[in-house]
């Protein structure tokens, strides 16, 4: 049985729910990092960075990071695609989620990552904020004219849907991004997204 680690609103929530779509019976770890509970002996064992998601597979292997997790999940679970140049664009937009709209989010939340001068941080955070929703105009532009980031629902949208609930949460006007919008509407009608949104706590 696969176990996923995962945090509320975090960007874990892109695999809590890809395994809440497969059907497949999983254990699921919430973990507080208010609390610390990603920093233990026990959980860095695991991820070595203390940060969530982690995967822990069948047999014990620890499996970080989504840029790992979802296309395993996404190919075990049928939603992957399965053309090379398909599944090339595929990892290329995991990538790009991953090393740069990411990181523009952490920007604004953690930015003692990035340097030890607490008066540089609302620099930092400021910038961040601007180029997070520059990158959502981006995603915005991906799914103008189409339901889903691949030629059907794949692992890349629950991640796309994680980055409109930050921006959300943060009170950034997202509802102006018309195309996304209408994909986080379409998400927000999938019973596995219904679940997970409940579970974790998200409003959007």
């Amino acid at each position: 049985m696969l176990t996923l680690f995962y945090a509320p609103g975090a960007c874990s929530m892109a695999p809590h729910i890809v395994m809440e779509e497969s059907g497949e019976k999983y254990d699921a770890k919430r973990m507080d990092l208010s609390k610390g509970e990603q920093k233990t002996p026990e959980y860095m064992k695991i991820h070595p960075l203390g940060r969530v998601p982690a995967l822990k597979l069948d047999d014990g292997t620890p499996l970080t990071e989504n840029t790992a997790i979802l296309p395993f999940l996404g190919k075990r679970f049928g939603l992957w695609p399965s053309d090379p140049v398909k599944e090339a664009q595929a990892l290329s937009l995991i990538g790009f989620f991953a090393a740069t709209v990411h990181p523009a989010n952490a920007h604004v939340g953690r930015p003692e990552r990035y340097t030890e001068d607490k008066s540089a941080f609302p620099g930092i955070q400021e910038m961040g904020k601007k180029s997070f929703f520059e990158y959502l105009k981006q995603i915005d532009a991906m799914y103008a004219k189409r339901e889903w980031l691949s030629d059907k629902y794949s692992v890349l949208d629950p991640y796309a849907f994680v980055f409109y609930t930050w921006a959300a949460k943060r009170g950034q006007p997202v509802a102006e991004l018309k195309s996304y919008t209408a994909m986080k509407d379409r998400m927000l009608k999938r019973p596995a997204v219904q679940r997970v949104v409940a579970d974790e706590g998200v409003k959007v």
